[in-house]
């Protein structure tokens, strides 16, 4: 590349950008996933629960370790870590691709996971030592809009390579995409880690957090297959009960935590982080059960479902930077008000759908959600890098994306269990559109009750007060 493209203020672009290509690969394998889901039913001959678990399977490794990746992204150098990730990940698609049966795609979904809880809180953490505090919400308002962009135009990526060329290649065109992304940072990223004091792995909170994590998604998954009251099922939610509540206490007494519960004492932080975890509650959900109600109820192929999401996903290219620039000027609370509550209007509108609607009848829900998603998740990734010194980057970001994917894998295992619920073993069309209304206006309550947390918890922060130079970091 030639010298006069790496000034130092050229640089930081060109870091953006190398970042911003390791975040789509992840965050596209979020949602990617989704439209060919009915054809790996079909060529794997699995069933709704493991179709579940292929999706959270994911989202589940992605949260679970998503703080310890932030904590080794501080303490080995975020560069180190973000392409340690990339070489898993990529490792881990092509494996994906080989699978012959649900249980081993599932066991290298998670793997894939690991790659991604380690690339993830990385991101946020080099943009933030890269970025000085007046260009950072516009930095990290690309950086959402890249992630949001991914999870929007994963259904259309998923349903092309579905559809003509094989469901394999979701996972095997991460490949050359994940060789290309490790010469990318060793050429583009400078090394940035926390020198400020002993930084060591929390094997405790890491244990307690991850096992809780998995009881309790497992619960509800698997809650319709051995009854809501069985041993097994009722056995699971104690022990997620017992394990989440070892892990605060854990992280109050540990010296060096992987979660510094006192970031919380910041009702920005809080806020935001609570409003995030709210987002993807009911939106994770969405994704993967409105591409089965396209494709087995309307009758969409797999690419027309994908292409369906389209609106939205050029919505979201546009306005979340935008979003990033207006949080820099004016602050994230009304913003993320404002989006969380588009995105409440979106999902009871869906709910509202037959077995009859038309792309056009989906077409108002997937412009309001454009709007919606991107005034949501820029500003409020915007206020928690605002609310952390550079210095605490890496846990910060990393705590903020591990509400995201909790949120997520739990939203997924939430609206299956209530679908599964309201269905009751009915193989009908109608019965699938009931619980499908069902589970969307439970999500729409769950967004309304974001965007009151928003309103309530986020304030207005100067970055300049809270940010240690990058220089310092």
């Amino acid at each position: 590349m030639p010298q006069a493209l790496l000034t130092s203020e050229n640089r930081k672009w060109w870091t953006l950008g190398a970042v911003s290509f390791g975040l789509f690969m992840i965050m596209l394998d979020n949602t990617v996933v989704n439209v060919a889901l009915p054809s790996i039913q079909r060529e794997l001959g699995v069933g709704l629960s493991e179709l579940e678990w292929i999706v959270t399977g994911y989202a589940l490794s992605f949260a679970a370790l998503m703080l310890t990746g932030g904590k080794l992204a501080d303490l080995f150098g975020r560069r180190l870590i973000f392409v340690a990730g990339i070489v898993v990940f990529t490792v881990s698609s092509f494996m994906c691709g080989m699978a012959g049966s649900g249980s081993t795609l599932i066991t290298w979904r998670i793997v894939q996971g690991v790659g991604a809880a380690l690339m993830n809180p990385a991101t946020l953490a080099i943009i933030s030592a890269t970025f000085p505090p007046k260009q950072r919400g516009m930095a990290i308002g690309i950086w959402a809009g890249v992630s949001a962009m991914a999870l929007a135009i994963g259904p259309l990526v998923g349903g092309l390579l579905t559809e003509h060329v094989g469901w394999s290649w979701i996972f095997w065109i991460n490949v050359p995409v994940g060789i290309v992304g490790v010469a990318a940072s060793f050429l583009l990223i400078d090394e940035s880690r926390d020198d400020s004091h002993e930084q060591r792995p929390d094997i405790p909170g890491l244990l307690t957090s991850g096992l809780g994590l998995f009881s309790l998604t497992y619960g509800l998954i698997e809650a319709n297959t051995y009854g809501w009251g069985s041993t097994r099922i009722v056995g699971a939610f104690a022990v997620a009960a017992v394990l989440l509540a070892a892990f605060v206490a854990l992280e109050l007494r540990q010296r060096v935590p992987m979660l510094d519960l006192t970031l919380f004492k910041n009702g920005t932080f809080a806020g935001a982080n609570l409003a995030m975890l709210l987002v993807a509650l009911s939106m994770f959900g969405v994704f993967f059960f409105v591409s089965l109600y396209m494709q087995n109820i309307l009758g969409f192929s797999a690419v027309q479902a994908g292409a369906a999401f389209l609106p939205m996903t050029l919505l979201v290219m546009v306005v979340a930077p935008i979003a990033g620039k207006l949080s820099d000027r004016f602050g994230s609370r009304w913003l993320m008000t404002s989006g969380l509550s588009l995105l409440a209007v979106q999902l009871f509108y869906y709910s509202t759908l037959g077995t009859g609607a038309t792309f056009w009848n989906l077409l108002p829900a997937l412009i309001v959600g454009g709007f919606g998603m991107s005034l949501a998740m820029t500003p409020t990734a915007a206020a928690v890098i605002r609310a952390v010194p550079v210095a605490k980057a890496g846990v910060g970001s990393a705590t903020l994306n591990s509400m995201r994917q909790v949120g997520g894998a739990i939203g997924i295992a939430l609206m299956g269990a209530i679908m599964a619920h309201v269905i009751a073993g009915r193989r009908t069309p109608e019965a699938f559109v009931d619980g499908f209304s069902t589970t969307l206006r439970v999500a729409g309550l769950i967004a309304i009750a974001g965007a009151v947390v928003a309103a309530a918890l986020v304030r207005r922060e100067r970055s300049d007060v809270h940010a240690v130079a990058p220089e310092a970091a």
